[in-house]
């Protein structure tokens, strides 16, 4: 585990966001550090995949950005998502082991759910492919750690919502 740091002035720490699935890089992102404080690391970084990405009940596109609270405790990642102008479009949560945070590389693996900015729509993403991975066969403890994070997650989201988790 990293100390906890606050980037230096007039000069943000960048740092590298690694998201693996299933073993496997999924996508490498450059973000600068905004706070650790040994516990939490939140990264801000702009939307990273080419072109935009429209799911139907969000689009992420150039000029997003995205605020990223990873814990090195918790089973969960929360993505504050806001327009290049600062409108909030919802909050991107990834199911995840623990972060680990090493030689200037933010390591997480990921379940989704997304939470729209009202609150109104909240959905369970990527069940399908939790299933498929198997994880329940091969590490019990792991997967009923990752739907127990799932659960808490939706649970706030439907009741005070995930500000309060994020301040």
């Amino acid at each position: 585990m990293s100390a906890p740091s606050e980037p230096r002035a007039g000069r943000p720490e960048e740092l590298v966001v690694a998201l693996t699935k299933a073993g496997r890089t999924k996508i490498r992102y450059p973000a600068e550090l905004v706070r650790d404080d040994g516990v939490r690391v939140t990264v801000r970084a702009p939307w990273a995949a080419p072109g935009v990405r429209d799911f139907g009940f969000v689009r992420f596109e150039p000029g997003d950005v995205f605020t990223e609270h990873y814990w090195r405790d918790r089973w969960f990642a929360v993505k504050e998502v806001r327009t290049g102008d600062g409108g909030l479009k919802g909050w991107y949560c990834d199911i995840t082991r623990p972060a680990v945070l090493a030689d200037g590389v933010l390591a997480v693996e990921d379940l989704d759910l997304w939470v729209s900015a009202d609150g109104s729509c909240v959905l369970r993403l990527d069940e399908d492919e939790f299933e498929a991975s198997g994880l329940a066969g091969q590490d019990p403890a792991a997967a009923g750690a990752a739907a127990s994070a799932l659960d808490e997650l939706e649970r706030l989201a439907r009741s005070e919502g995930l500000a309060p988790l994020l301040a």
